[in-house]
């Protein structure tokens, strides 16, 4: 049994740490994490030497705070040399090398399909959750008049997506809207309702980009699949983010960025289809008839670079390293840290649900009276935070509008950097934004 003693006397303890930060791999990692395989995720979650260690594994800029993850997160420097590696031996020979590399993804396939409950044969390896949900919403065969439910806060990209189909193929869409934070059954009842007779597609976020809100996605994809309505469920923001399976919440489409909170290379996603609408869903890029029930005909893009899908297989061992179960807790203990300060402060109001099993490292927090656009600037300027402003606009039912401060952290981050950043907010309660 590893102890942390141990662990620091492999790593050179303290003083180690320039040479811990060079080799911190996944096999150190997972000795680390053994030496806390007694204690309990939340237990672990708090423990500041366990996870200043994992800061070792990450290559980083300290000169900045970085609380936007939710648009990409740094991999570990294991997964990025991988990247690295594999990119340097396609280039030797890159007709040969590539193909070598590229008929190895079949193991990437098998991690994440283990990784995250489903079959390898309902798993395709994307570029991100665009493209992913794209190929379901451009693969559906629909007819004029065939409806497609979906949200008001789901993905820009998405929505263009869907607008596209109304102007091409003559498909409605309804979007409806939700306050924010709310409730499952709330989310649950919305989007039943505005289902009709004509509807075919049932489309939301396992937790919007917008505020973190985690959608039913279970009950909702059951509840459709009863009435012959297909699911589709984006997932760019929650994969690796916290535990679940995809088998588990039944829908019929998946998608998924691993650039964000599996750790994996710039330039990866995942798309689940369920296997009995495999054959059914076109391909964005064409391919030959014989595929029709090939999960791999969804990776038909060309030409590619091998490196970044490579490296997957590091990026999951490293989570595997780790436990999603611990890297949850760390998030959710993160996002508690700032939050449960801030939410003392007047004029501070959260968009994002506390509550146990509902938000874990994205949350949206605004201060009544400062504009969310200038703070922004402000908190690079002045603190050299990086953040970004998100909301949501609605005109016809204002108090469904809001715009804040989404707040994502990571594993790396030191509580340090948490605490900076509540204190930089107060400065902004008690003085506002310079003028």
């Amino acid at each position: 049994m590893w102890s942390r003693r141990s662990f620091l006397r492999l790593t050179g303890g303290a003083a180690g740490a320039g040479f811990a930060a060079t080799r911190y791999g996944v096999e150190e990692v997972a000795a680390l994490t053994q030496s806390v395989a007694g204690r309990t995720p939340a237990q672990v979650a708090a423990d500041e030497d366990y996870w200043r260690e994992i800061q070792f594994a990450f290559t980083l800029d300290r000169t900045l705070i970085n609380l936007n993850n939710g648009n990409q997160c740094p991999s570990p420097t294991v997964v990025h040399e991988a990247c690295k590696r594999y990119m340097d031996w396609a280039n030797q020979a890159p007709v040969y090398h590539r193909g070598m590399i590229d008929r190895n993804i079949e193991t990437a396939r098998r991690r994440l399909a283990a990784e995250f409950g489903a079959d390898p044969e309902e798993i395709a390896i994307t570029r991100n959750a665009s493209e992913s949900l794209q190929i379901a919403q451009m693969g559906l065969d629909l007819e004029p008049g065939d409806e497609i439910v979906t949200t008001e806060q789901d993905y820009g990209r998405m929505l263009t997506t869907w607008d596209q189909r109304v102007r091409r193929d003559k498909v409605t869409l309804t979007r409806i809207d939700f306050p924010v934070p709310t409730t499952q059954q709330d989310l649950m009842e919305r989007l039943t309702r505005a289902v009709s007779p004509r509807t075919k597609v049932l489309h939301f976020c396992h937790i919007t980009n917008q505020s973190g809100q985690l959608f039913p996605v279970r009950e909702l994809s059951l509840w459709a699949r009863s009435r012959g309505i297909i699911t589709i469920v984006d997932g760019a923001h929650a994969m690796g983010h916290f535990p679940y399976k995809l088998r588990d919440l039944e829908m019929d489409y998946y998608g998924v960025s691993l650039h964000k909170w599996l750790l994996a290379p710039l330039g990866t996603g995942l798309l689940y289809v369920r296997r009995d609408r495999i054959a059914s869903t076109w391909p964005l890029q064409a391919a030959p008839r014989r595929s029709d029930n090939d999960i791999r005909k969804f990776e038909e893009i060309g030409t590619h670079p091998p490196g970044p899908r490579a490296a997957i297989n590091e990026a999951v061992a490293f989570q595997q390293a780790i436990g999603i179960e611990r890297k949850a807790a760390r998030l959710r203990y993160l996002t508690l840290r700032w939050a449960n300060e801030l939410k003392k402060e007047p004029r501070v109001r959260l968009h994002s649900s506390l509550d146990e099993g509902q938000t874990w490292g994205l949350a949206v927090v605004s201060i009544d009276g400062i504009d969310t656009n200038k703070l922004v600037p402000y908190l690079w300027d002045k603190h050299r935070i990086v953040i970004t402003a998100i909301g949501h606009e609605n005109e016809k039912e204002p108090n469904l509008s809001y715009r804040g401060l989404r707040v994502t952290p990571n594993i790396y981050t030191p509580l340090e950097e948490i605490d900076y950043f509540v204190e930089a907010i107060r400065g902004v309660i008690r003085n506002g934004l310079p003028a």
